[in-house]
């Protein structure tokens, strides 16, 4: 470690006093010197570059989980220990969770639909359950809100919409987006919270009119909507609260890249066994 140091600091300071400081000969430094780096050495190095990789590829989000998931189907053979300890002697640190709030708001004279889903987060096809939920965001414009529908199946946003108002053409136009790219069949299941959005005459419509299950979490409950919930913690600790935004078209295009480009299609899962949405529907279809 003394002729490591040594190395790296010989621009800076003189290598003879350094040796003198730290107790060790010039004669030994120099053999280390010209002595070979160690296979050891060169794989540590590889593995360091391959992570740093990893790390920006990924918008600076993974920790050690996903970055070994990531190794191990590049061919390394890691544990999570060794990723840890390489991370950190890089200073690589994923953002840190916030505490989330909630914004959708019930509304008394609004009917309100029984909690069908109950928390049972499975679903054995795509277009079988989708779960759906609000967020807002600051930006130097003032504040835009976020509406997004997610496939329990997969895990994949299938509709979202951005909009300075948080009336009921929000989570509609987010609704619309979903129902032209998924098309779904009958017997669909829709889960929300009990937002006056979601429970007003108009969204309650749109859904009967296209034969889809309506089911609402209970009041006060936020864990009946837990997959919402838990994508608008991951989208802002990923992305939201790391950088401040001038304005709705700037995070906008930055919404449609997280989702569309890095959510969806590149960034490994947890709760799909470290798989993309894209390759779990991919292996769906090939097998049906």
């Amino acid at each position: 470690m003394k002729f490591a140091f040594i190395h790296a600091e010989k621009a800076s300071f003189p290598i003879a006093p350094m040796c003198r400081l730290l107790g060790v000969t010039r004669q030994g430094y120099y053999a280390y010197a010209r002595r070979p780096v160690s296979a050891r050495v060169r794989e540590e190095a590889e593995l360091c570059t391959v992570i740093r990789t990893i790390f920006g590829e990924t918008h600076e989000t993974y920790g050690s989980p996903r970055i070994m998931r990531a190794l191990r189907d590049r061919g390394f053979r890691v544990g999570k220990r060794r990723v840890e300890r390489a991370m950190r002697g890089m200073g690589l640190t994923p953002p840190v969770p916030r505490r989330h709030c909630t914004t959708t708001k019930r509304d008394p004279t609004h009917a309100v639909a029984p909690n069908e889903l109950n928390r049972d987060f499975a679903a054995k096809r795509p277009n079988e359950r989708w779960v759906t939920d609000i967020t807002y965001v600051w930006t130097d414009e003032g504040w835009a809100y976020l509406a997004v529908i997610l496939d329990l199946f997969s895990r994949a946003v299938v509709g979202w919409a951005l909009d300075a108002t948080l009336a009921t053409s929000l989570p509609l136009a987010a609704l619309d987006s979903a129902l032209r790219r998924r098309c779904p069949s009958l017997g669909l299941m829709h889960h929300s919270d009990q937002g006056c959005q979601y429970t007003s005459g108009r969204y309650r419509q749109h859904l009967a009119t296209h034969g889809i299950t309506v089911s609402m979490s209970r009041r006060g409950q936020c864990w009946d909507n837990a997959v919402a919930e838990s994508f608008f913690a991951t989208l802002k600790n990923e992305l939201v609260f790391r950088r401040s935004w001038h304005d709705h078209y700037e995070l906008r295009n930055a919404v449609f890249d997280y989702i569309e480009v890095f959510y969806n299609r590149r960034r490994l899962h947890s709760s799909l066994n470290y798989k993309t949405p894209a390759a779990v529907e991919q292996e769906y279809a090939a097998a049906a």
